[in-house]
């Protein structure tokens, strides 16, 4: 185990999301484990909670809770739940877990944070206390989605409804930088999502933003349509957040759907059912590549600090594989990387 000084340390949010706080300290604890001690994770929230659920984590999993020395609490009275309307929660509940994990962050005592809690109020707390990157009017999310390659950025998938111009090209910028750190690509390929492939083809807000990026040193292949996502042929694939998040939900859907239509197809027949068990395994795999869970969560990019958004109805897998994106974008160095190539994109 790596010494404290030398551990990466990462703040939890410990009641975000809908089964918390059970499937975040369990994602935790097995992210702890399994790193062997790569990082030192701070778990948010009240902290008679947190202890009642490390407690029970050890119980029902047969499994030992994780060295002391491992994790800390820090304790937050207040929650804000995924009812809550960001702003008003945030002037309200100054004590939330949100809240107090990402000034642990400003304060330099951890070097990431994650939630599966409330996104408006994750991205609104951490536009307001780590602020925005230089040169960048709106942080954004970026979300992976799966192909017939190589993983393919979103972005943005949720955070901004309405987008000028300007957002858009900032879009690319942090879409490339990411996608560069993540995949190791020199010139990711960006497109911008439209209805045509043609420079003709789309909206005010595209069709301004596709001469921006024309100008830009980016790699960028044009316009691109919903069918070309899923080719591979595109690494970072742009649009505003109304788009994105209806497409991202969209997508989620397609593996029960699947999982639905094959189970229907086993029980015609006895022939279809010996099929089915005939391909099952292959199945799981394909479905593998699309389940969320192995993605952990989708990084907010455009902020001056780490911050890692899951669904809110994540498992323990889900939590776990989130503090692994945190460690990865503290590695990689992304927002330094960001923020050193905005100036030579838009020259």
């Amino acid at each position: 185990m790596k010494s404290r000084e030398d551990q990466i340390s990462i703040a939890v949010d410990a009641m975000g999301g809908d089964y918390a706080p059970v499937n975040v300290v369990a994602g935790a604890c097995e992210a702890i484990v399994e790193s062997a001690g790569r990082f030192h994770l701070v778990l948010v929230g009240p902290e008679d909670t947190i202890r009642a659920a490390l407690r029970d984590y050890g119980r029902h999993s047969g499994a030992s809770a994780p060295p002391p020395d491992s994790y800390s609490i820090a304790h937050a009275p207040e929650v804000i739940d995924m009812h809550d309307l960001p702003t008003a929660a945030l002037k309200t509940k100054r004590k939330s877990s949100i809240s107090v994990g990402l000034y642990l962050q400003k304060e330099g005592d951890v070097q990431a944070f994650v939630s599966a809690g409330n996104t408006g109020a994750v991205l609104s707390a951490a536009t307001l206390i780590l602020g925005r990157i230089h040169g960048i009017g709106r942080p954004t999310i970026g979300a992976l989605v799966p192909t017939a390659k190589s993983p393919c950025l979103l972005v943005d998938a949720g955070a901004n409804v309405d987008c000028r111009p300007q957002h858009l090209l900032e879009f690319a910028v942090m879409g490339s930088i990411y996608v560069s750190a993540l995949r190791d690509l020199k010139r990711p390929r960006v497109g911008l999502l439209s209805i045509g492939e043609e420079d003709t083809k789309g909206n005010e807000a595209t069709l301004a933003a596709l001469k921006l990026l024309r100008k830009s040193n980016l790699n960028f292949v044009g316009n691109v349509e919903g069918g070309d996502i899923l080719s591979g042929d595109i690494d970072v694939v742009v649009c505003d957040g109304f788009a994105g998040n209806i497409l991202l939900k969209f997508g989620e859907s397609i593996p029960h759907f699947l999982k639905t239509k094959f189970k229907a197809f086993a029980e015609v027949s006895i022939t279809n059912k010996v099929v089915g068990l005939m391909v099952r395994n292959a199945l799981r795999k394909v479905m593998k590549d699309m389940d969320y869970q192995e993605y952990g969560g989708v990084p907010l990019l455009g902020v001056n600090g780490v911050a890692i958004i899951g669904h809110g109805k994540s498992t323990p897998r889900a939590i776990k594989n989130m503090v692994y994106r945190a460690e990865e974008m503290v590695l990689k160095t992304v927002n330094r990387n960001i923020q050193e190539s905005l100036t030579s994109v838009n020259e």
